[in-house]
């Protein structure tokens, strides 16, 4: 036993194990500390799961805890970061073990978490971002299949070209060559799943009936817009939009944001040309005149100012695909090219309060 007042070894080195400690301002950055921060948040992880995976009422979800609510909005909010360093960052390293730690997730976690957010794993999110972004270049740009195999991460055009295929079944380069209307929604107006796609013949039919159409009922301007701050919720999938957009209106409404010039923005963070339906990621969004602090499932981003195609409509909500599809097909029939930014919509009115239930809404599309 050691004497009173005489520093053993062992009570060295236990000393020197606890000062080796960051301060706890700091924990977050600690790799041992993120282990004991999952331990606390495993046991409220699958406390969420097994409350969504039941399937809960509404009664019964607003009686949740506000701890459970902050544990389901912290969540989010991190896998928002994470959606956001993917879309800028496609060509670098997005293993599991870098984007856990852009989550302050350990990976184990981070890879059950986000399966269940988005309904993938990390690697086939990615690598559909990867496939996806690169169709719409293949479409938009004018550009080589070397160069968008680099831009968006592949290896090399041999990899980029296998992804591709097994994707959709073609090579990037038959892709180009065919009509690459096949793939879009322009044809896909007139033909359900498993349908023959339309005769030449129609499809000149469909693009004379667009043309049209948004000559009668669009106004499009080329204009310079400013950089605009935002206020979002994220929402992925068709059927989730409407509810992301009461959370952030819940939100917004206690901190003075709501009045008769609140303009509401949908960013498309995905194209319904390429995307299914029920995977497209959409932020509910309002536009801020000042500063404000968020926090929770809330996040803030903002618009670039750039050059912008808008396309000004009065229209009823079915007639949304129709008037972004009618767009596209001004954008390139007038020779502009699309940017490497995301379209959205600016909405200026509640189509609830309009006689014919209509909104009046711009569309928006970045061009070089």
């Amino acid at each position: 036993m050691a004497e009173k007042g005489i520093m053993t070894r062992s009570n060295k080195q236990e000393r020197h194990r606890i000062s080796a400690y960051p301060p706890w301002d700091n924990v977050i950055k600690s790799r041992s500390n993120l282990m004991l921060q999952d331990l606390f948040l495993d046991l409220a992880y699958r406390k969420y799961l097994i409350l969504y995976t039941i399937g809960i009422s509404c009664t019964a979800f607003k009686k949740m805890t506000i701890t459970d609510q902050e544990i389901q909005a912290d969540y989010q909010n991190r896998i928002n970061r994470v959606f956001e360093f993917i879309d800028e960052n496609l060509d670098a390293d997005l293993s599991l073990n870098k984007i856990a730690e852009i989550a302050f997730f350990s990976p184990f976690h981070f890879h059950r978490i986000f399966k269940f957010i988005t309904g993938e794993t990390l690697n086939e999110y990615v690598s559909r971002q990867k496939i996806e972004k690169s169709t719409l270049a293949l479409l938009h740009k004018n550009i080589t299949t070397s160069e968008i195999a680099h831009r968006y991460g592949f290896s090399d055009n041999s990899s980029f070209s296998r992804a591709f295929k097994k994707y959709f079944g073609i090579s990037p380069t038959e892709f180009k060559l065919q009509n690459p209307n096949r793939h879009s929604k322009i044809c896909q107006l007139e033909s359900k799943d498993g349908q023959a796609y339309p005769s030449y013949e129609k499809y000149i039919c469909i693009i004379d009936n667009l043309k049209k159409w948004i000559n009668m009922n669009a106004k499009i301007e080329i204009k310079e817009m400013p950089k605009m701050d935002l206020a979002y919720v994220s929402s992925i999938g068709t059927q989730n939009l409407e509810s992301a957009y009461q959370t952030l209106m819940k939100w917004a409404t206690p901190q003075g944001l709501i009045n008769a010039q609140t303009k509401m923005v949908t960013i498309y963070h995905n194209s319904f040309k390429v995307t299914e339906a029920s995977k497209v990621r959409r932020s509910a969004s309002i536009l801020l005149n000042k500063p404000v602090e968020v926090k929770g499932e809330i996040g803030l981003t903002s618009i670039q100012k750039g050059k912008f195609i808008v396309g000004s409509f009065e229209i009823g909500l079915n007639e949304f695909e129709k008037s972004w599809t009618g767009l596209f097909l001004w954008m390139n029939e007038n020779g502009y090219k699309k940017a490497d930014k995301k379209p959205f919509e600016i909405y200026h009115n509640n189509f609830n309060d309009h006689p014919e239930r209509k909104a009046i809404v711009d569309f928006c599309i970045p061009i070089e």
